[in-house]
């Protein structure tokens, strides 16, 4: 189905504000983790406890990217499951056999 110049318009600005999201909580990311290390290296002791809120954040930055550049709206393979799972359901609606 052809998107019409106005559906294209909506989901580059969709797009573009989800991967403009993914950036600033990078930089915010990089900031605050570099503060965090500042102070665990400087400040509180000598254990490098840094590492927890670096990993943990990090895990989050990665799960938020993969959501951004993967998985989003549009994105290559939910355009591909959503294709398959229609002419699954139209397969089934017209009485052939589904895979």
């Amino acid at each position: 189905m052809p998107m019409s110049a106005e559906d294209i318009e909506r989901l580059a600005h969709k797009r573009a504000r989800a991967k403009l999201g993914w950036y600033i909580h990078a930089m915010v990311y990089i900031v605050v983790n570099l503060f965090i290390f500042a102070i665990s290296r400087y400040g509180f002791g000598s254990r490098p406890w840094s590492v927890i809120p670096f990993l943990g954040w990090g895990v989050g930055l990665a799960l938020h990217g993969i959501s951004v550049f993967f998985l989003g709206a549009s994105s290559g393979l939910r355009e591909r499951l959503v294709q398959h799972e229609r002419e699954r359901l139209r397969r089934r609606r017209d009485g052939t056999q589904s895979r």
